[in-house]
C-alpha cells in the first residue's frame, strides 16, 4: 500500500526556489556596487588581446546558455531550476557539461570582469559557482539520480559538472 498524500521523491523538484537566476542577478548587482564603492586595481592586462579574450568569454557564455535552452526545449522538459525534470537531456552542450547554463553564467561574469576591469566580477564568478553548486547543483544531481537512476549515473560518469 502506498501513501498517496505524498508524491514519490523523484517527482519532487530538486529545490523549491529558483536559486540560479537569483544568485546570478545578485552576483552582478554586488560586483557592480563593490566596483563603484570600493574599486580595486585590475591585475590583468588592458590590451587588445585581453579584450578579445573577455569578448570570447562573453560569446561562449551566451552560446552555452542559448544552446542549453534550445536542447531543453527540443526535449520538451523544463528549463526552470525549481521544477522537476521530466527528461534527461544529454544532447547539445549537455554532451560535455552537466550544467552548461551555470557555466555560461560564470563565463558572463568573467566577461563582465574584463569589460569593467573590475576584480569584483572575478570574485562574484567564483562565489556564484560555489553558491549555485551548493544550493542548486548538488540537490539537482540527487533529484536526477532518484528520477533517472542508472541512466543518470551513466551520463554523470561521462560528463563533467563544470569544465
Amino acid at each position: 500500500m502506498t501513501n498517496r498524500a505524498f508524491p514519490p521523491i523523484a517527482a519532487l523538484a530538486a529545490t523549491t526556489f529558483p536559486w540560479p537566476p537569483v544568485l546570478f542577478a545578485l552576483a552582478i548587482v554586488i560586483a557592480e556596487a563593490l566596483t563603484a564603492v570600493t574599486p580595486l586595481p585590475w591585475p590583468g592586462l588592458d590590451d587588445l588581446p585581453a579584450h578579445f579574450i573577455g569578448i570570447a568569454f562573453g560569446l561562449l557564455g551566451i552560446l552555452l546558455i542559448v544552446s542549453a535552452f534550445l536542447a531543453l526545449r527540443a526535449h520538451r522538459t523544463t528549463y526552470l531550476p525549481h521544477r522537476p525534470a521530466t527528461k534527461l537531456v544529454t544532447t547539445g552542450p549537455y554532451v560535455r557539461f552537466r550544467n552548461p547554463i551555470y557555466l555560461g553564467e560564470v563565463l558572463l561574469l568573467l566577461y563582465g570582469a574584463q569589460i569593467t576591469l573590475s576584480i569584483w566580477f572575478v570574485a562574484a564568478a567564483l562565489l556564484f559557482a560555489i553558491a549555485v553548486t551548493l544550493l542548486q547543483i548538488i540537490p539537482e544531481e540527487r533529484h536526477l539520480e532518484a528520477t533517472f537512476g542508472e541512466q543518470y549515473l551513466a551520463y554523470k560518469a561521462r560528463s563533467r559538472r563544470w569544465i
